[in-house]
């Protein structure tokens, strides 16, 4: 690569840093926030929810736009709403304008990620060029979930604001950067043809309605009325939206992209893995700080092993990867994460960290192997029209499984009977159970790329179809 193609790739890393460090920096201010606005903890759960909700709700909306309306022109618009919004919520002195500011920068962030891994996809050859281009992206995206856990405890010492002051400065470095190294857009073609308003408005109501039943999951003292009611209303608009689709010149989403096997596994397997890394952390968070009474700080640095995937994943993981393919690697990072979570469920009052130190490394080994080649197996093979769609088809798995994660662990611990030790360690039960059905997925990846491979064989080496040779695939 060239030195305009590194600075590109850089910006475009320094901006999923941003959005990871700002996830993280606030999961671990989250206690602080509530004690001093005042809030319960089912109203400090919306600071997060209120972001999952509409980054995943837009976010197949966001991708197709990128690829109709220009992946530059959608990058560089919504880092800047994300830039202004992550300033509002700075200034918030009551709950529900820190819950707004954050459904904004949330929705923004939706409409960012997908065109910044668009750009990406298309900017750099199949192969791999582009490989290790989206493992260092991936590499970069995984640090900035757990280095931001050090530098959310670190601010939140000083002051739980700069959480939200500190990416503006980032966010506006990256913005001018960007401004002059990501070439402008060619005119996408369209031939004439309008915007599939319909699915547009159906797909994000549905992923919208969908969220938010899961996020009312939290939630059990309010009622199943009206949470089953949310499903079903979101389910409707689903329905409507493949209706849709199909009757579209131009649709928003080609449902054909889902007959791809590869594209589905790998965002049932980000879904679930991601699930399972959030409600974990969650767990381990409430439980160091309010069972072990540590501090911010303490936190922060207890966590801090995870970030060896940031090293990892741009240097370790490509040669894992050319070695042994995408979904051996995927597997081998599942498993690593089920035995961290197992690991942790023997935590009491008073564990020591060397004793929960093993989880900590091991889960960044496990984001290290699975994320970058979950992002990999999603986008190869697609049309450059549609990677803004399979990059929106990830990131809403990703936050999807967020959201259910978050949900999940959240209502376990509110429904849990016995101290609140026991409720930590019966919530831990659900990442485990989550990354387990994650390697479920990959493990039948893996048996359908056996077969590939025997038919690849018995053909003499001789491949007739459009699909690569398995040592390549």
């Amino acid at each position: 690569m060239g030195a305009r193609a590194w600075g590109m790739l850089i910006v475009l890393c320094g901006a999923i840093f941003l959005e990871g460090i700002d996830v993280a920096m606030l999961n671990v201010a989250l206690p602080t926030i509530r004690e001093d606005l005042g809030m319960s903890t089912g109203a400090v759960s919306w600071v997060m929810s209120a972001y999952v909700l509409a980054y995943a709700g837009f976010m197949l909306l966001g991708g197709r736009t990128a690829d109709l309306l220009g992946r530059r022109r959608m990058f560089l618009f919504w880092l800047t709403v994300f830039l202004v919004f992550s300033g509002l919520g700075g200034f918030a002195t009551e709950g529900w304008m820190l819950i707004v500011a954050r459904f904004v920068t949330g929705a923004s962030a939706a409409f960012m990620t997908p065109a910044g891994l668009a750009i990406i996809t298309t900017s750099f050859p199949e192969g791999p060029q582009r490989n290790r281009a989206l493992l260092f992206y991936a590499g970069t995206a995984a640090g900035g979930f757990s280095l931001g856990l050090v530098i959310g405890g670190l601010l939140t010492a000083i002051d739980w604001r700069l959480v939200f002051f500190v990416p503006v400065v980032l966010a506006a470095v990256i913005l001018v950067v960007a401004s002059a190294l990501i070439p402008k857009d060619g005119r996408p073609e369209r031939n004439g043809q309008g915007f599939d308003v319909a699915g547009a408005i159906s797909v994000t109501g549905s992923m919208l309605l969908l969220v938010y039943g899961v996020v009312r999951l939290e939630h059990p003292a309010h009622g199943w009325g009206w949470t089953i009611a949310v499903f079903a209303g979101g389910i409707a608009l689903l329905v409507a939206f493949v209706a849709a689709e199909r009757r579209a010149g131009t649709p928003l989403v080609r449902l054909g992209i889902l007959r791809s096997g590869a594209l589905v596994r790998a965002n049932l397997g980000a879904m679930l893995f991601a699930g399972s890394f959030f409600g974990f952390q969650f767990v381990a968070v409430f439980y160091l700080q309010e069972v072990r009474g540590w501090s911010t700080l303490e936190t922060s640095f207890a966590l801090l092993a995870v970030g060896v995937d940031a090293v990892l994943a741009p240097t370790v993981t490509p040669r894992l990867v050319d070695r042994f393919g995408n979904l051996r690697v995927i597997l081998g990072g599942m498993l690593l994460a089920a035995l961290a979570y197992a690991l942790f469920l023997s935590i009491d009052a008073d564990t020591s960290y060397a004793a929960m130190f093993p989880t900590m490394l091991l889960l960044g080994l496990a984001f290290s192997l699975a994320y970058g080649p979950l992002t990999i197996t999603a986008t190869d093979g697609i049309d450059e029209d549609e990677q803004g769609l399979a990059g929106g088809l990830l990131y809403t798995a990703f936050q999807f499984g967020a959201a259910l994660g978050l949900s999940t662990v959240t209502a376990v611990l509110a429904g849990a009977a016995g101290s609140e030790l026991d409720g930590f360690r019966t919530a831990l039960l659900v990442p485990l159970v989550g990354v387990l059905l994650g390697a479920v997925v990959t493990t039948f990846g893996l048996r359908g790329r056996a077969r590939v491979s025997v038919g690849w064989a018995l053909s003499g080496g001789s491949w007739r179809t459009h699909r690569d040779p398995p040592d390549r695939a």
